[in-house]
């Protein structure tokens, strides 16, 4: 029985991740946040960088995911309905994640 290669059919985009860097620049700034009040300054920073694509709805929804994953990962804290940025939140920038793949890859 002869078997075939296997090739990779999976798709992965190596662009920047522009919601995450929005949240991280927002949170950054060490002020607690509501989502809303978040989300509207991420989306006004988006609009004005021209990178909002899909709809505000969307974007809700990929912000609220992105959101709950930086809180997964320890590096935003959720207190009730209010979210705060932690040590080590400039990590989940895409420069930084960037410069951890380039490392990785010069291993």
């Amino acid at each position: 029985m002869a078997t075939t290669p296997t090739r990779k059919t999976r798709f992965s985009r190596r662009v920047p991740d522009h919601v995450t860097d929005e949240l991280v620049n927002v949170l950054s700034r060490g002020k607690t946040h509501e989502f809303n009040a978040l989300f509207g300054l991420v989306y006004e920073n988006l609009k004005l960088k021209n990178a909002v694509s899909g709809g505000e709805e969307m974007l809700r929804l990929r912000s609220y995911e992105k959101l709950q994953n930086l809180v997964s990962r320890g590096l935003c804290a959720k207190v009730g309905k209010t979210y705060r940025g932690l040590d080590g939140l400039a990590q989940a920038h895409s420069t930084a994640v960037a410069a951890r793949a380039a490392a990785a890859a010069a291993r």
